[in-house]
């Protein structure tokens, strides 16, 4: 009896644990809105963009844009991209689930780079995703900037 349960509660405990480590994690496609962290719109709504999955890499596509007009080209950006389309523009790509959980931040992705369509530059990226919340951090050697995007509902 005794030992039934201390197996009993153990198993309750496990659980908790596994559902509160779930609870941290979220599902990271679907469409995300940036804020705007720099410049005379910080703090405004920038954009929204639609994260979708392919061969298990996780990639962010420009979907609408909040601040500049629909039809705004990324004038900055660099080879093939110079003068495309904003929307639609991939601008993060290669993303891999890492498998390593951050307690503030959530589980982490990495190995995958993002572009800044403002200055058309590209950086290595991780983000960490926590419930509706997604950390975006790009580098570049050994500093790096942070964003925080927001799931739309």
């Amino acid at each position: 009896m005794k030992r039934t349960l201390t197996v009993s509660l153990m198993m309750v405990l496990a659980l908790g644990f596994l559902g509160s480590t779930l609870r941290a994690q979220g599902v990271l496609t679907g469409t995300w809105k940036t804020i705007a962290d720099e410049g005379d719109d910080k703090g405004k709504a920038n954009s929204y963009l639609d994260i979708f999955v392919k061969d298990g890499v996780y990639f962010a596509r420009i979907s609408k844009l909040l601040l500049e007009p629909a039809d705004k080209v990324c004038d900055k950006c660099k080879g093939d991209l110079k003068g495309k389309p904003l929307i639609g523009l991939v601008i993060m790509s290669d993303m891999k689930k890492t498998g390593s959980i951050d307690k503030d931040m959530g589980e982490e992705y990495a190995g995958g780079d993002i572009m800044d369509p403002d200055n058309g530059k590209s950086y290595r990226c991780k983000i960490w995703i926590k419930g509706d919340t997604l950390t975006v951090r790009g580098y570049l050697a050994m500093f790096h900037r942070t964003q925080y995007w927001y799931r739309v509902k």
